[in-house]
Order: structure tokens, then sequence, then C-alpha cells
């Protein structure tokens, strides 16, 4: 089958009906004469696998597999040891045929473990979300070249055959936004070798230089390229029209830079709570999902979503980030597949990956030797659906993998 679909893909700022597209004047093309990946492509408002001919719905896990003791605060991935084949065990039991993977250099043998799987996988790639102006030429060439580094480790060690997508930053902070817009407020354009963008935000810019850049390296080191994305969440955009969100609405970030929008959307998240009911389960979580299919012009990955099950939740106003009764997350995910599923414009969306694996000791701290204590009050070490028993063991959280397996199950 053909595998270069000509794109002309136009986004809007505020994900509003299509006469308001056009008024928002914010637009991002990648260019027509730009190739397209060999096996995962777009196709209008659909993800397709030329694999197959057909449409993916991904079935997916958030995997960052740091066991107790480990921690990559220093730069180190994961073990290099025997851990892998007993995870993508518990993964396919699972029904799970698609990782998307954090560690931004994960082991040989992982890939080894990988190639015994019909696994595929997206590689996250971290960049400082914290940084006062990520449009700073400093910031653009250092966060350039660790992404090239993570491109060089694909080819060299990971599977490119297996890759999905490439996803250049997750989650910006809005402060980090907001500091950018104002610093560079005259910057609304550009225009790459592959990627263009127009009448936008200095932050939208910047991420829309580091990802032309990264295609661009792909295509001139190694002769192809995979998709590529920014992964976003909730609380900065790009549904502006939320009286709940962390940032101003001229600031509102749309991460359409890309061939397709990665987005983290939790069900307690600002944006989301704040949502109208959806049209079949009445959640605001399907609100939420209805209307950014609804604004959309390109297929939408649900990167991230779970629960804490963290002993205390330590903002009382964010109900639900940790302190969650593992017997009834169950229901929840349950919940949220039925969302999506049921959910007006559904075939836009190209898979939903629940976050995560298994719990990672070493957030969120900073300081040494947090990768050895569990912490009660740290949500973010607890949003496994797998704890970590003695000698690094695996312990399943009650029913929520096998209602994993049941959801995954379904068409």
């Amino acid at each position: 089958m053909n595998n270069r679909f000509p794109l002309l893909l136009l986004a809007c700022s505020l994900l509003l009906p299509a006469a308001a597209v056009e008024a928002s004047g914010k637009t991002a093309q990648i260019h027509a004469d730009t190739p397209q990946p060999r096996r995962f492509v777009v196709q209008e408002t659909r993800l397709l696998d030329n694999a197959s001919g057909k449409p993916v719905f991904f079935r997916g896990m958030g995997y960052s597999p740091y066991l107790k003791g480990e921690t990559p605060q220093q730069g180190a991935g994961p073990g290099n040891d025997g851990r892998y084949p007993g995870h993508l065990d518990l993964l396919k039991g699972m029904g799970v045929n698609y990782l998307h993977v954090f560690p931004l250099r994960m082991p040989a043998n992982f890939f080894a473990a990988l190639d015994g799987t019909d696994l595929v996988y997206g590689q996250d790639i971290w960049i400082d979300p914290f940084s006062p102006d990520i449009l700073d030429e400093k910031y653009q060439s250092d966060t350039l070249a660790s992404i090239k580094q993570v491109i060089d480790h694909t080819y060299a060690t990971g599977r490119p055959g297996r890759l999905v997508l490439f996803s250049v930053g997750d989650e910006l902070q809005a402060a980090t936004v907001e500091n950018t817009n104002k610093r560079h407020p005259e910057v609304r354009d550009y225009r790459g070798k592959h990627l263009s963008v127009t009448g936008r935000t200095a932050s939208e810019v910047a991420l829309a230089r580091l990802i032309d850049e990264a295609m661009d390296y792909e295509l001139t080191r190694y002769g192809q390229r995979h998709l590529y994305c920014h992964t976003s969440w909730t609380h900065i955009g790009p549904l502006a029209d939320r009286p709940d969100l962390d940032i101003p609405r001229e600031h509102v970030l749309v991460p359409d830079m890309g061939d397709l929008y990665c987005m983290n959307i939790y069900t307690y998240a600002h944006g989301v709570m704040s949502s109208p009911p959806g049209s079949v389960t009445g959640t605001p979580f399907q609100g939420y999902l209805e209307e950014l299919a609804a604004g959309s012009a390109k297929p939408i990955l649900v990167t991230q979503v779970g629960l804490s099950t963290s002993p205390i939740m330590p903002k009382p106003e964010v109900v639900d980030y940790g302190g969650r009764d593992v017997a009834k997350i169950p229901a929840v995910f349950e919940s949220v597949w039925r969302d999506i599923r049921t959910a007006r414009d559904r075939e836009r969306f190209g898979g939903l990956v629940f976050f995560e694996f298994q719990d990672e000791w070493w957030k969120i701290g900073w300081v040494p030797g947090d990768e050895n204590q569990h912490e009660p009050a740290d949500p973010e070490e607890w949003f496994g659906i797998y704890e970590i028993g003695e000698d690094n063991r695996l312990i399943p959280k009650g029913e929520i993998p096998a209602t994993l397996r049941n959801l995954f199950g379904e068409p």
C-alpha cells in the first residue's frame, strides 16, 4: 500500500468549531514533500498501520521499568538485566499492544525481549519543562542535542521497525509557557524544512523548531522518519474555554506541531473536571474527549490516564491525586474505557495508554536515596498497576490488571 499520504493539516488555537478555526489564525503544516513514515502513518484524522492497511487503536501502557534502588536522576537507564521477559509477559497477558516508553535509552535486553513479542512502542523524549525560556538559543541547542542522542540510540540499540512515534517534550509547566511567550511576544511564525506554523505563541514556535529539526536529523542521517508529536496536558490547553486552566487564555498551548495530538488526560485534571457531560456516558471525561476530537484536524493519542494509590492525598484541593483505594480503581478504568470507546468522533482516537505499569520509587523528592523510599505522600511514586515487593517482585494491585485484561480484550 502506498505509504506517502500528502498532509496539509490545519489546527486551531482553541479547538472551536470549523468557522472559528480559520478565525483563530493558528496553523500547523507538515510540508507535502516531507517523506512519511514507513509503517505507522496519518491519513486524515486516523492513525493507520501500513502493515495491515487498517486504522489502529492502541491498547497502551506507560512503561518506565526503574525498580527499587534505581533512578534516572543522574542520567542512568534502567538495569540491563533479566526483568524484561517477565514484564513483557505480564503486559501481553493483559492485551497490551503498545508501550509508551519513558527512559531515554532503554537497555539492549529490553529490545531483545521485545523481539519475542508483537508489541510496538512510542519513545517519549523528556525535555526540561521548568525552563524560564524554551526559545532561548542555548536551551534549543542543548535540548536538540539530547533529542539527537535518543534518535541515535533508537537506531543503534532500539527497534526502528517497531517504533510508532517520537514525542518531543511532555507536560510543559504553565509558568514556562507564559514566561517564554512574554519574553518573545514578536515570535508568531516558523518555517522549517519540514514543518511550518503561523499565528502562534513563542512556546509553540519553540516546540515546532525542535520537532522540525529532530525530524530533519532523522531523515538526513537515517533516511526515514517516524511520527512526531509533543505531549501536552489539559491544564494548559488546548481547550481554552475552561475556568480552571493554569494559564491565561492568550497563552493556551495547542500541541498540533507534529503528525498527531498526544495528550495526557486525567479524570481529575484541570480542564477535564470543568467539562460538560459526554453525549453517551454523561461524564466530564467523555465531554472533554468529545470537544477535543470535534476541534482536531489530526488523530489523537491519549498518552496517559491513571490514578495514584499513595496512602496520603497531599493536596486536598486536587481530589483523586493520590489517596485512592485500590479496590475502587477498576470501576474508574472501566468508565474511562467506555468514555473513549463510545465518544462522538471516536474514530479520531488512535489509542488509550494507562499510566503506568509499575510504581517508580525514585519520584519525585529529588534528594539522594529517594529511590529506596516509597514515600506515602508522593502520589507520583504510586501510579503503577503493579507494586514492587521484595526482591523487586511485581505484585498486582487488586483487580486492576485483570480489569485491564478484560477491557483490552474487547473490540
